[in-house]
């Protein structure tokens, strides 16, 4: 079955854990208790060192001497602390709920007990109760707290999440990071020693099982776009056939057609496709031509043209409506104007501007660089924007004037490619182009028509931007259905061939946008 393939039981085992361990998520938040917790460590556990003693007149000690006080009162006078450790300690409620006086089940209605093996408590201060002041409140002997020997009792603190509280301790006795022990009932929970997990000494977002669970999904998740990216989900053109194929005409739709020919290649071994594009008129010829010398009906060529045939004539043809075009106008980026309007252009044409000036722009003559008689994108400007034909050509390089008697500077190129080179390599040129080779050229930029901006989100607005016209493709008679020839046009006007279409700047007849400009007359 085409369904069992490798990347699709991969992609459903992928699916099938990631519902796996979504479902594991609520079991576990259903039925696994969240137990409270509370956890502690030393920070510091260090000698005071040297010759100190204890010094509890209130006065300023001498060098060496150690002054501690609890809750007020100072440690013995005299009391020897050569032995003497500082150690501090950190207790904080590091699991997911708060702990309140009642889930302190110790029956003398004590909270937490710190045991200190072969050491002596002599003063414990609270150094630090995070934002949660009110906490300093319950250390008091008052509220419970107290120390006998090596242990200390603390009353029942409540914590929520997150919070802590540190105690500063002057123990005698016992060296250095001897044992240290905090004990206590909790309801549904537990006492244990914990290290710290950041440098700020935070407590984790998530828990371990929700870390694990988010790792598994991520997992998921990146295995199914690695498919979706590694496997080609492209359609094959429908009814592949092989043979030879010409493509002709359209200058301006050549790097359409040059990409629709190594998609379809690349989809239909055995078909070799050749795109042999210099201009409209040139193609419509072409194919005529073909026709005409081919003796069993229509030959391997489809002529590609920016708007309709000419007529009469040429009836033989046979037309298919393939997208939607847009042109722009393009100026050299010596002339800072961002737009025209249809009257300035024409007015340009005629001979009756001839400096930018006139336009708001800088002093330059104008120089016009257009495509000869065979261009498409020539007949759709003269049609649409100019109502008329363009004057005779009066340069050959596009600087000077070869007839000095002709009112405009105007010269002709064979493609659209060299109007845009001429046209960034010439202060004060102007010229045209298809939309979208109108913006990868350095040296020139592209101009409005009557306040509209050449795009192809403006081709569907009625009364929108004028400079468009459709695309056809031309076959000599109907192709037969399983000839190379039909095959073609199907992937072009019907099948994922639009999407080129549509990646290049132009608008599919068969998108649901351009429907009605195609069905225009």
């Amino acid at each position: 079955m085409e369904w069992f393939s490798a990347e699709n039981v991969v992609a459903v085992l992928t699916a099938a854990l990631g519902v796996l361990a979504s479902v594991g998520v609520l079991w576990y938040e259903r039925r696994v208790p969240r137990r409270k917790r509370i956890g502690y460590r030393v920070q510091m556990d260090t000698p005071v060192g040297g010759n100190a003693r204890g010094d509890g007149d209130g006065t300023p000690g001498t060098p060496g001497t150690v002054r501690f006080r609890l809750f007020g009162r100072a440690p013995d006078p005299g009391l020897d602390l050569s032995d003497a450790t500082l150690v501090l300690l950190r207790v904080e409620n590091d699991g997911p709920q708060s702990i309140a006086d009642a889930d302190y089940t110790d029956p003398s209605l004590r909270g937490l007990t710190v045991e200190f093996t072969d050491r002596r408590i002599h003063g414990v201060e609270v150094t630090d109760t995070g934002d949660a002041d009110h906490l300093a409140r319950h250390f008091t002997p008052e509220s419970g707290m107290r120390h006998e020997g090596g242990t200390l009792h603390l009353p029942r603190i409540p914590l929520n999440p997150g919070q802590h509280f540190k105690l500063l301790f002057l123990l005698t006795g016992g060296p250095a990071d001897s044992p240290v022990r905090v004990t206590g009932g909790l309801r549904d929970g537990a006492v244990r020693p914990n290290t710290s997990l950041t440098a700020d000494e935070t407590p984790p977002v998530f828990s371990r099982p929700a870390r694990l669970i988010t790792v598994l999904l991520t997992l998921c998740v990146v295995s199914l776009a690695a498919i979706i990216v590694v496997r080609d989900d492209t359609r094959p053109p429908m009814g592949c056939a092989t043979g030879s194929l010409t493509l002709v005409g359209s200058t301006a739709f050549a790097p359409v057609a040059e990409e629709l020919a190594r998609k379809y290649e690349k989809d239909c071994p055995g078909s070799d496709i050749t795109v042999d594009a210099h201009g409209t008129t040139t193609g419509i010829r072409a194919l005529a031509d073909a026709g005409a010398r081919h003796r069993n009906g229509s030959p391997a060529v489809i002529a590609l043209s920016d708007g309709p045939k000419p007529s009469p004539g040429y009836e033989d043809l046979r037309e298919n409506r393939v997208a939607v075009s847009a042109f722009a106008l393009v100026v050299n980026d010596r002339v800072p104007l961002r737009g025209l309007t249809t009257g300035d252009v024409r007015g340009i044409y005629r001979g009756d501007i001839t400096n930018w000036s006139r336009l708001g722009g800088p002093d330059l003559p104008i120089a016009l660089v257009s495509r000869n008689t065979n261009s498409g994108t020539r007949e759709v400007f003269q049609r649409r924007v100019l109502g008329r034909f363009e004057p005779a050509p009066s340069s050959r390089d596009c600087l000077r004037k070869d007839d000095v008697s002709a009112r405009v500077l105007r010269c002709e190129v064979d493609s659209t490619r060299q109007v845009m080179s001429t046209v960034a390599a010439v202060p004060g040129a102007l010229g045209y182009s298809e939309l979208r080779l109108g913006s990868e050229v350095k040296g020139l930029h592209r101009l409005e028509l009557d306040g509209h901006e050449p795009s192809v989100e403006g081709l569907a607005a009625r009364g929108g931007y004028p400079y468009r016209e459709i695309e056809y493709a031309y076959t000599y008679g109907r192709p037969p259905a399983d000839s190379l020839v039909s095959s073609f046009l199907d992937y072009l006007v019907r099948g994922s061939g639009q999407d080129v279409v549509r990646t290049h700047g132009h608008l599919p007849c068969g998108a649901p946008e351009g429907l009605r400009i195609c069905a225009e007359p």
